[in-house]
């Protein structure tokens, strides 16, 4: 009887201690950390599974995904541009080397970039690209439109004028026709010092003259200098010197444009013969 409660009581322990033991090493398996893995197949998702489809993970290139879609950060600004060269310079010193370009040069510099518009189409630049190429004569006017717009009319002008010699050494009397404004009030004199009133009258003269020229119908060839332009609102004047090419006489000339539906036209001609200097002394 005795020895049979000696074996309960042991079994009982036993069992006792089992349980204990059990307890003790499940606690402390669930409440310590779980080891850093060494090798990672790159196939897993973010906690090391192949198969519980995380989304809320940040993925190595710095992109959030969210809802399963990559959303990019903002990009970052571009740093500002340093001024160029002709920007840090004295606005004076821009006009200066402005000055040294041709009206063609200008034009391309202003299509270069912002920069180099607001260079290319600084007032003082082309004020002094008009005074180096035409006349200082009118260097006290204010142009209403900037002397950019006002160099472009003196110059649409002086192709005009140009054109009008060309038609004389061609002849053509139909290209003359349509180069004057068809108009009564037009006038044109000849250096013969005849006078013409009205277009009709006009048009016969240089019929006429024509008809007389050289080989029989052959225009006249001209050769012009000193040509000086003046721009004002619609109306233009030319006044210049003009010789024949073989004829040593040089007669000062007058040429008035109007400016008609966008078109420049010819108004007024007036040719006469320079006459002789006077001697100094003309009483001695």
């Amino acid at each position: 009887m005795d020895g049979a409660r000696v074996l309960i009581a042991a079994g009982a322990t036993a069992v006792c201690c089992f349980v204990c033991a059990f307890w003790v090493f499940r606690s402390s398996s669930s409440s310590s950390p779980a080891s850093p893995k060494k090798h990672q197949s790159p196939s897993t998702n973010c906690c090391g599974c192949a198969s519980c489809g995380c989304r809320d993970a940040k993925p190595a290139n710095g992109e959030m995904a969210v809802g399963g879609e990559n959303k990019k950060k903002a990009p970052e600004p571009d740093p500002p541009e340093a001024p160029s060269m002709m920007e840090q310079l004295v606005p004076e010193i821009t006009t200066h080397a402005l000055s040294y370009l041709d009206y063609t040069s200008l034009c391309r510099l202003s299509m270069t970039n912002s920069a180099m518009r607001r260079a290319a189409n600084d007032d003082g630049a082309w004020k002094a690209l008009y005074h180096k190429d035409f006349t200082v004569e009118q260097g006290t006017i204010n142009p209403p439109n900037g002397w950019k717009a006002y160099y472009a009319a003196t110059k649409a002008i002086i192709n005009l004028n140009a054109e009008f010699y060309n038609i004389i050494r061609e002849g053509s009397l139909p290209a003359m026709s349509r180069f004057w404004l068809n108009a009564d009030y037009v006038k044109c004199i000849h250096a013969t010092g005849e006078f013409c009133p009205g277009y009709n009258s006009v048009m016969e003269s240089w019929g006429l003259l024509f008809n007389w020229g050289q080989d029989g119908g052959q225009g006249i060839g001209f050769q012009i200098r000193d040509v000086r332009v003046r721009v004002l609102g619609e109306m233009a004047w030319v006044n210049m010197k003009a010789n024949v090419d073989v004829d040593p006489l040089v007669f000062h000339v007058t040429n008035v444009y109007e400016l008609c539906n966008g078109r420049w036209y010819m108004v007024h001609h007036h040719s006469s013969l320079m006459a002789h200097p006077a001697p100094h002394n003309m009483f001695g």
